[in-house]
């Protein structure tokens, strides 16, 4: 195989790699996985506590653990990918997250099960990057590309709520241990599918010696960063801890872009990110997730604690959105993609999301289910599925092929900080509003009953008074969108540059 740089105007579409769909299958089985194990584990987290004495206090490191280490290692589990090979590092990370999900399901003490779960962070850090390149550089032709991000980027947004489900049937009639033991098939289907049917193309290796300045001051800053929403979350904004670590993570930040524009080799080299419709996508994907995790969060508490759904009613509540998100990914992102410029999908997109968190606002102790919830998960997933699949596939667009894997890891990068931010950044606004509607009304409740639905009451106007938040800032992702990203149709040969001049932007083309 040989490789030509720049696709012409008006040229014949690309074949590809054969197997390229066949590797599709490969690809977002591992995605799937990785989504799953996000929300999968949350579901388990009570019994698996229980059963292996970890105390209140340190419960968090269960979810904690993993974040930190996926987080902080993103950037270089990406560099990683483009200097080992996408493929090889695509195996050796669902090889390594498999080992570590039975290290996982086999624990018996709580610090066996939070080193399992940084294990799963570390290896994930490497496969998450690894998958998304792999489909950057084996799907160039508009269409064809069009339709393999619209699967990936519902996978990647429906997945989470699929893993409610499965965590659901497996906590409650099999045990905990089995929403680790899950991983192994698809690991296992998913590594050998790789080995034999994805074929790398050539020349897109990035070579360059390793910027270890810059793999210690990425990882230590995202980590710090990661772990100061973390900790805001159960100890509040104004601990000591929480302020060190957010001023660290600055400092470290600061001192890694610095680095980064003066080595001759950078772990992230900034023309990935200055670019002003990647720079675009990255901020707007990030705010849009802090909205998403939050809801996720708060949802599940409504329907199991308020509503006394189990936890696969729970789950299978979640299926409008899933359903939402299929169709808004592979029925109209992918339609419309080579069509319509992304900023008329995206911004969209985050406003449809944004006018179903608006209906969330009006949740109350008795809100139907059939009224209100349906239609606002069906609208959220309809938008965040219309907006994540051009996302995704224009933020590795254009990129040169030795910075596939760095430009795939910022996407993930944004979507975990964006996760951790919205976790304590909603959880913080709900609970204050919580005290203080309790604070307000329980004198006036007399009987136990009375108090408890005060309780209720006063927990249902926290998690709306932080989908308000939501609300604002998913309009903020919109906004962004239409202003920041100015490309033409993905999948184009024609990507508008920063100063919005159409300039031509190679597209590696597989010629057999």
């Amino acid at each position: 195989m040989s490789e030509t740089a720049l696709k012409a105007p008006g040229a014949a579409a690309p074949s590809g790699d054969a197997n390229r769909w066949k590797a599709l299958v490969f690809i977002a089985l591992a995605q799937l996985m990785v989504v799953l194990d996000a929300t999968i584990v949350n579901i388990a987290l009570p019994s698996a506590q229980t059963d292996l004495g970890i105390s209140d206090g340190n419960r968090q490191w269960v979810v904690t653990a993993y974040a930190l280490a996926f987080g902080g290692l993103l950037l270089f589990g990406g560099r990683i990918a483009d200097l080992w090979g996408r493929k090889r590092a695509f195996v050796l990370g669902l090889t390594g997250f498999a080992a570590a999900s039975v290290l996982g399901g086999v624990a018996t003490t709580g610090a066996m099960m939070f080193g399992a779960r940084a294990l799963q962070g570390v290896f994930g850090a490497l496969l998450a990057p690894a998958a998304l390149s792999l489909l950057a550089v084996m799907f160039t032709d508009a269409k064809e590309r069009a339709k393999a991000f619209g699967i990936y980027g519902a996978i990647a947004g429906g997945g989470g709520a699929v893993g409610l489900i499965l965590g659901g049937f497996l906590t409650e009639y099999l045990n905990w241990r089995w929403t680790f033991f899950v991983n192994v098939p698809f690991a296992i289907v998913a590594a050998a599918g790789a080995y034999f049917v994805i074929r790398e193309p050539e020349g897109g290796r990035n070579r360059s010696p390793l910027d270890i300045p810059g793999v210690i001051l990425s990882t230590l800053g995202l980590v710090a960063l990661v772990y100061g929403f973390t900790r805001a979350e159960s100890d509040g904004w104004g601990d000591t801890v929480t302020v060190s670590m957010f001023v660290a993570s600055a400092v470290l930040l600061l001192a890694f872009v610095l680095v980064e524009s003066k080595v001759k080799a950078p772990l992230l080299p900034l023309r990935v990110v200055t670019d002003r419709n990647r720079g675009g996508i990255y901020l707007s994907l990030g705010l849009a997730i802090i909205g998403m995790f939050g809801l996720f969060l708060f949802l599940t508490y409504y329907l199991q604690i308020v509503k006394g759904y189990s936890p696969v009613k729970t789950g299978f509540a979640f299926l409008p959105m899933i359903v939402g998100m299929i169709t808004g990914s592979t029925q109209i992102g992918t339609r419309l993609m080579t069509r319509v410029p992304a900023r008329l999908l995206m911004g969209p997109g985050f406003l449809v999301a944004g006018l179903g968190m608006l209906l969330l606002t009006q949740l109350e102790v008795g809100s139907s289910y059939t009224t209100l919830l349906l239609p606002a998960m069906l609208l959220l997933g309809l938008g965040m599925g219309t907006a994540f699949m051009p996302a995704m596939s224009l933020a590795t667009m254009g990129v040169e092929p030795r910075d596939a894997g760095v430009a795939s890891a910022m996407v993930n990068t944004s979507q975990q900080v964006g996760g951790a931010i919205g976790t304590a950044l909603l959880n913080t606004i709900a609970a204050s509003a919580q005290t203080s509607f309790i604070k307000d009304h329980i004198a006036g409740a007399a009987s136990k009953p009375q108090q408890q639905l005060v309780q209720l009451q006063g927990m249902v106007h926290g998690y709306s008074a932080a989908i308000w938040f939501a609300v604002g800032i998913l309009g903020l992702a919109a906004l962004i969108a239409f202003t920041f990203v100015n490309a033409g149709r993905p999948g184009s040969a024609t990507v508008a540059s920063g100063e919005g001049v159409e300039d031509e932007v190679p597209v590696p083309v597989v010629a057999h």
